[in-house]
């Protein structure tokens, strides 16, 4: 028999338990996810951010990365599924793409052309505009769950042992206190987490930082007639090479759109130049998507984005961590978007706060907010470790050397990487960890560790996997291509320019029949 109970029974007062109050500081995805999160654990959840969100799939003032390629990897879109049953199902219904694994990828990796097995993974293929909108719609039916926007944070109150709430301020300039039994920073790269902790006199925790000054420049293309279900074309940097690095992705999206992402390192960046568009992605590794966005239609300018640095803070080592506060998402750590792993790490993130909940017994459990820390360094850890391992060899990189045992590790990466061109189990392997599906530990399996010992079993190819059928609607725009053309000089140079990326590009190779 509960206390509450016998004094009821005996005629004493009856003792109505404060209300379980859950604030998540930001309205991004991150923050939608957590709120997911606590919803069945909070009498209510409120939603502090600083923009006033669209009603529909329309950008975001303040979510510039948006304009740019993003992937959601099958190991954040089940960790979603798991926090909003039926995500998946409306982001297709609204026109994303599932993209098989490696079937439905054309790849040229540091190792060379990865080959496309049987699926055994997968992506979700959509503009980040539109994955938020899912989720915020998907979000605001839950029960006990508010927005409130045009709102800004001005800090924490509380002390070093308990957050007790947040101090915010409205549009009109209007400050009030907002208690809450667990506070959750999920606000992203522009947190204020650490100055916030420092007034309440918890130490600062270690922060790392590798930059490799990547630039992103992306633009939107009106994918050609036939392309419904073109593969993932995907032209990688190699960090080693002594040059900048630079990349080159098409990403099918909703609408017959292709999302056109170039990127490039110190000394070899894109800009936000139209007419320099396609020749900077035909300066990549292999002019493939300079090839094939010839016969695609621009729908938008050439948008970019510099703020690509991998920043992490070590919030589980804290010697000292508030009750009642989290940090989840790029509040966390940051990564350099080109490896995609932003939104499956909030999601897994996001997932290890519901999963902590249930375990601790809720929000008001002893030690919950350090629970939830050590459980979010998880899929943190498996992407940092992904993105620096390969951002920190770039020439004038910024960030830690890398010692003996750092290069060891890219050393046995990169057998693996180029392993994986020419052999199934290595090539899953690979996948399986690039989608967060599996820890790094995946990679040093006995079976793994014995295929790249031995290497590559088979040839490598001399050109990008597509089959005939997708390179058939290419060879059709372009015979109409030169119909149409009357600048007969135009059209030489053209030929000219094709002729001298031959050697580059070699023959055309079809797809791969299925690994065993």
């Amino acid at each position: 028999m509960s206390d509450t109970t016998s004094r009821a029974q005996s005629g004493g007062p009856r003792r109505i338990p404060a209300p379980r109050e859950a604030v998540v500081i930001g309205g991004g995805l991150t923050g939608m996810l957590a709120a997911a999160a606590l919803a069945p654990y909070a009498d209510r959840v409120t939603v502090i951010e600083r923009d006033v969100l669209p009603r529909s799939d329309a950008p975001r003032a303040f979510l510039p990365q948006a304009q740019h390629a993003h992937l959601l990897w099958s190991g954040g879109a089940e960790a979603i599924e798991g926090l909003l049953p039926g995500f998946s199902e409306r982001l297709l219904a609204a026109g994303a793409r599932r993209i098989p694994l490696t079937s439905g990828m054309v790849a040229l990796s540091p190792g060379g052309w990865y080959r496309r097995w049987r699926p055994t993974h997968y992506l979700l293929a959509a503009t980040r505009d539109l994955v938020d909108w899912i989720v915020r719609e998907q979000v605001a039916a839950l029960a006990g769950v508010r927005v409130v926007e045009d709102t800004r944070v001005l800090g924490l109150t509380g002390d070093s042992g308990r957050v007790t709430g947040l101090r915010i301020t409205s549009g009109d300039g209007t400050e009030e206190l907002l208690a809450a039994t667990l506070v959750v920073d999920a606000s992203g790269r522009g947190t204020r987490s650490p100055q916030w902790l420092r007034e309440l006199g918890v130490p600062p925790v270690r922060e790392e930082l590798v930059d490799s000054g990547l630039v992103y420049a992306s633009r939107l293309y009106q994918a050609p007639p036939g392309t419904e279900d073109f593969p993932v074309v995907n032209v990688q940097a190699a960090a080693g090479d002594p040059r900048p690095g630079r990349t080159a992705v098409i990403m099918p999206v909703e609408g017959g759109r292709w999302m056109v992402t170039l990127s490039g390192t110190k000394g070899g960046r894109p800009t936000a130049d139209s007419g320099a568009f396609e020749s900077f992605a035909r300066s990549a590794r292999h002019p493939v998507v300079a090839d094939l966005i010839r016969f695609a239609t621009p729908l938008s300018e050439v948008s970019t984005f510099s703020n690509t640095a991998n920043r992490r803070r070590y919030y589980e080592k804290s010697r000292i961590w508030p009750e009642g506060y989290v940090v989840l998402g790029d509040a966390v750590a940051s990564y350099n978007p080109v490896y995609g792993h932003g939104m499956a790490v909030a999601a897994q993130g996001a997932r290890a706060l519901r999963r902590s909940l249930l375990e601790a017994g809720g929000l008001r459990a002893a030690g919950l907010a350090r629970r939830v820390q050590r459980a979010v360094a998880a899929p943190v850890s498996v992407a940092w470790g992904l993105a620096t391992g390969q951002d920190i060899f770039y020439p004038e990189a910024v960030g830690k050397r890398p010692g003996a045992a750092d290069k060891l590790l890219a050393r046995y990466v990169g057998r693996l990487v180029r392993t994986a061109t020419a052999d199934f189990v290595v090539a899953t392997a690979l996948t399986e960890v690039m989608t967060l599906s599996a820890p790094v530990t995946a990679l040093v399996r006995p079976r793994v560790l014995l295929h790249a010992l031995l290497g590559p079993r088979m040839p490598q190819l001399t050109g990008p996997p597509l089959t005939e059928r997708e390179l058939g609607f290419t060879r059709r725009m372009e015979r109409c291509d030169q119909t149409d053309r009357s600048d007969q000089s135009e059209r030489s140079d053209l030929a000219e320019a094709d002729r001298a990326e031959a050697d580059r590009s070699g023959p055309v190779e079809p797809m791969e029949p299925a690994g065993t």
